[in-house]
């Protein structure tokens, strides 16, 4: 059977919007999907590790792969960096994964600009309130931050409006079955798909 082609989906929200619950219970549930890992000059939080959850930079070592093209978006939150590596998503896609990357709202833009066929999904919280609530139970932040991160969150909601889908992480669970079914549906695109190819060959 002809594979199909790649499905890159960017995948953004406010800081403790939950998407890394997301992502996890999505893969744990044996969903075929590839997660990319992401450059960051942040401090790893607590059980975190170096090439399994970010790849942990110094802040030299970032710009110095900007400046050598190995970086496909970047953006800084926070005055940290944040980025992707370029060859390891291209080389998924040309194997026809769904390849997923988490991804703060302003280098979700870039990524539209250079793949103008990816899918993005928006996470939101269900109320203000409730995001800082989140914010607080990781207990890795000071309420400065907490509050500088309600203060981005909420200049960075109000761009969900120019993404594919809108998710309410309200219940994780539920927010788990609307991701799946929006790959679904995605993965069943006439455009990404050459069934029909094989049919009339047939």
């Amino acid at each position: 059977m002809c594979k199909n082609d790649g499905l890159l989906i960017v995948f953004s929200g406010p800081s403790g919007s939950g998407k890394d619950s997301v992502l996890n219970m999505l893969k744990s549930q044996g969903n075929d999907i590839q997660l990319s890992i992401s450059l960051t000059t942040r401090e790893p939080r607590a059980g975190e590790q170096d090439g399994l959850h970010y790849f942990f930079v110094t802040h030299e070592d970032f710009e110095k792969k900007i400046a050598a093209g190995e970086v496909l978006e970047y953006a800084q939150y926070n005055a940290q960096y944040y980025g992707t590596p370029k060859t390891a998503v291209d080389e998924w896609l040309a194997q026809g994964k769904t390849v997923i990357l988490e991804i703060e709202v302003e280098g979700a833009g870039n990524i539209r600009r250079i793949y103008p066929d990816c899918v993005s999904v928006f996470l939101i919280p269900p109320s203000i309130e409730t995001l800082r609530e989140r914010l607080r139970g990781r207990q890795s932040n000071t309420e400065a931050d907490i509050e500088r991160r309600i203060d981005i969150a909420k200049k960075e909601i109000p761009h969900a409006h120019a993404f594919d889908y809108v998710i309410l992480n309200d219940k994780l669970d539920q927010a788990v079955q609307d991701f799946c079914a929006i790959i679904q549906a995605e993965q069943l695109r006439t455009s990404r798909n050459f069934m029909l190819e094989e049919v009339m060959r047939a």
